[in-house]
């Protein structure tokens, strides 16, 4: 794909692409409502963002701005990671009664690689507990110096929730763009970056993308990644209709034959065979690559790790409801395997749980996980019958949790033994036929009839193995406790000596934890 620079006068400026970022819970979503003046935080489950929102702005004075809405769990970092070479600006949003947390850092650190300026949103400062010296303080440390600290970055107090500042806030945000000089081309076939996709029932594949040159418009004959498409409608984030996006723009297309990875560029293309080449072209580097790069455990591996029967594979069917989650998900769940338990995802899609899904995890074991969807036509009576297990979520925390449960569970319990009682051979008794009887008194704890038992002659163990009987008097019984006395017969062992101490134990199974 050819890139042809563009002249000088053709360019116009744009609006700044806004990402805000930080950690979850310090109110990056409450500050994009205060902004949309809507609520989005009621479709939140658990009040996490689960899927990327790309948002267009228009302020009073007439001005655009551009929102990017990423998630703040670690499991986006690739989704941020890309989502950070979109962004002109970035917005890192830190509650003023928490403090500088992992996952702002981490933030704050992808800002730094993308070379993108940052703001800081110091957030929640109507609560009684706010510090916002504190984290102005942690910051400097951090060698980020506020400009009321007498340094570059621009940083502003808000609160999300009254709406104090926040104007400021987009002030500050035009400013730094006004800096950059942002401009772009809108007389040319668009191109820019796809930020999410997902499968609508009765509309068909669904992908927000980030125009961020050109202008695309109804009809054009558009590629990203491996999916090509006419366009057949767009919206913005509203769902109202737009007849063509410019530079900046966020909308939702429909007309693409499948869903685009997040952070795919997408282009236009004047003649829809070339596309179509392009397309079929990148679905065969893409098998190629997957077939490579699918990580095979080597026969010698498998070999060795049978030998020592501590192998153990969990596969695993993965299927969201939007590409970012799926590829979220599908990193966090590779990085859970370790050397004991191999993590295989064997199939990862978007769309809901198919019979395909559920022959496939049939015939190679596997569990399927459903991000946000559900088994579709008879996939559930053909699960239910073949025994496969489906597990839904909605949060990705949970799934990952369950996961590292599950494979907790994979590995072979460890077995514990218990003493559960010692018991003193007093005297013994010679039965023909029979063999010993040692006559007993049960020191301390409780002899069971089915525990397993051991004799201790002088601190030594000289003989491991089980009872034939446990007797008071004349009777039969299960158990014998502390202070009584009891007659007990060993199986297969009739070398009892006076002295001797009877101890009986049971083995517990201990779950164990990965590594």
């Amino acid at each position: 794909i050819e890139v042809v620079e563009d002249k000088e006068e053709d360019l116009v400026t744009r609006a700044p692409i806004v990402t805000v970022m930080g950690h979850v819970d310090h109110g990056k979503t409450s500050l994009l409502d205060y902004i949309r003046k809507e609520n989005v935080i009621a479709g939140e489950s658990g009040g996490i963002t689960q899927h990327i929102g790309a948002y267009g702005v228009t302020l009073d004075n007439g001005q655009k701005i551009a929102f990017l809405d990423t998630p703040g769990h670690e499991a986006f970092t690739a989704m941020r990671a890309r989502g950070a070479q979109v962004t002109d600006i970035a917005i890192i949003v830190v509650a003023a009664d928490d403090d500088i947390m992992p996952q702002t850092k981490e933030a704050i650190s992808h800002a730094q690689a993308a070379g993108v300026p940052i703001i800081f949103a110091i957030n929640k400062i109507d609560k009684p507990n706010a510090n916002v010296d504190k984290i102005k303080e942690r910051l400097a440390g951090m060698n980020l110096l506020v400009e009321d600290w007498g340094g570059k970055i621009q940083s502003h107090d808000i609160s999300a929730k009254v709406g104090t500042g926040v104007k400021e806030l987009l002030e500050k945000v035009l400013l730094e763009a006004e800096i950059l000089d942002l401009k772009a081309n809108p007389n040319k076939a668009a191109q820019g970056t796809v930020v999410e996709a997902f499968l609508d029932k009765g509309k068909g594949y669904v992908s927000t993308i980030l125009v961020q040159q050109g202008t695309l418009k109804i009809g054009d004959y558009m590629l990203a990644g491996k999916h090509h498409g006419k366009v057949k409608a767009m919206h913005d984030e509203r769902g109202h209709t737009v007849l063509s996006a410019g530079p900046s723009t966020p909308v939702s297309v429909l007309g693409l034959d499948g869903a685009p990875t997040a952070g795919d560029k997408f282009n236009v293309f004047e003649d829809e065979k070339e596309a179509k080449q392009i397309a079929s072209k990148r679905s065969q580097l893409m098998r190629e690559q997957s077939v490579r790069t699918q990580r095979h455990i080597t026969l010698d591996e498998i070999g060795r790790r049978i030998a020592l029967g501590q192998f153990k594979e969990l596969n695993v069917i993965l299927k969201g409801d939007v590409d970012g989650s799926v590829e979220a998900l599908s990193d966090s769940f590779s990085k859970l395997s370790t050397e004991e338990v191999q993590i295989n995802i064997i199939h990862k899609g978007v769309g809901a749980i198919t019979e395909t899904d559920v022959n496939l995890a049939s015939a190679s074991d596997a569990i399927i996980i459903g991000f946000n969807v559900r088994p579709a036509g008879n996939a559930r009576q053909l699960a239910d019958k073949e025994e496969i297990d489906i597990r839904y979520y909605s949060i990705i925390y949970a799934a990952i949790d369950d996961l590292k449960d599950a494979m907790e569970g994979m590995l072979a319990p460890e077995m514990k033994e218990e003493i559960l009682g010692n018991a003193e051979i007093r005297e013994i008794f010679k039965i023909s036929k029979v063999g010993s009887i040692a006559g007993c008194m049960v020191t301390d704890g409780k002899i069971l009839r089915t525990s397993k038992i051991r004799v201790i002659r002088d601190g030594v163990v000289v003989h491991t193995g089980e009872l034939v009987a446990l007797k008071r008097f004349k009777d039969d019984v299960k158990e014998v406790t502390k202070g009584y006395d009891c007659g007990i017969q060993i199986k297969g062992f009739n070398d009892i000596e006076i002295n001797d101490v009877i101890e009986a134990y049971h083995e517990v199974a201990i779950k164990k934890k990965l590594k």
